[in-house]
């Protein structure tokens, strides 16, 4: 006797999944953090600097500075997407802007503080929700 076909499909889609996540943990990916004095820039939306790193299977493979002295919500989005950034890591962000890139499919990681570098690790590692890496009044240390 034969499986019905939900449970068939069910299947199927299961492990369709299961690839899915295995090829997100091994492709390559760029993240870009904001950055002002080697510390994420506390407010996205006046940032001057991008550090933009390549990831790959959760190390960082490559790491360059970007100018980023562009004004308008649009302008700072398109500049992330030319740039194939998937992940920002920021302070505060305003909405128009946080609205912005997000239609051009790039997720938002905001209200980040801390020194560059940790901040870094912490999102390799899984730990960038951490109280410790938060802005004061978004629960981090005030």
């Amino acid at each position: 006797m034969t499986k019905p076909f939900s449970q068939w499909w069910h299947a199927i889609c299961l492990e369709l999944a299961v690839v899915q996540v295995r090829l997100m943990e091994i492709s390559a990916m760029k993240v870009a953090l904001t950055v002002w004095e080697n510390r994420i820039s506390p407010v996205f939306d006046c940032a001057q600097v991008l550090l933009v790193v390549d990831i790959n299977e959760r190390t960082a493979t490559g790491r360059r500075f970007e100018p980023f002295q562009y004004e308008s919500p649009f302008s700072r989005a398109a500049k992330l997407s030319d740039l194939e950034i998937e992940v920002l890591i920021c302070g505060a962000v305003s909405d128009s802007f946080a609205n912005m890139i997000e239609t051009y499919g790039i997720r938002i990681i905001p209200f980040v503080a801390g020194a560059v570098d940790e901040v870094l690790d912490a999102y390799l590692t899984g730990a960038i929700s951490s109280s410790k890496f938060k802005m004061p009044g978004c629960g981090g240390k005030d």
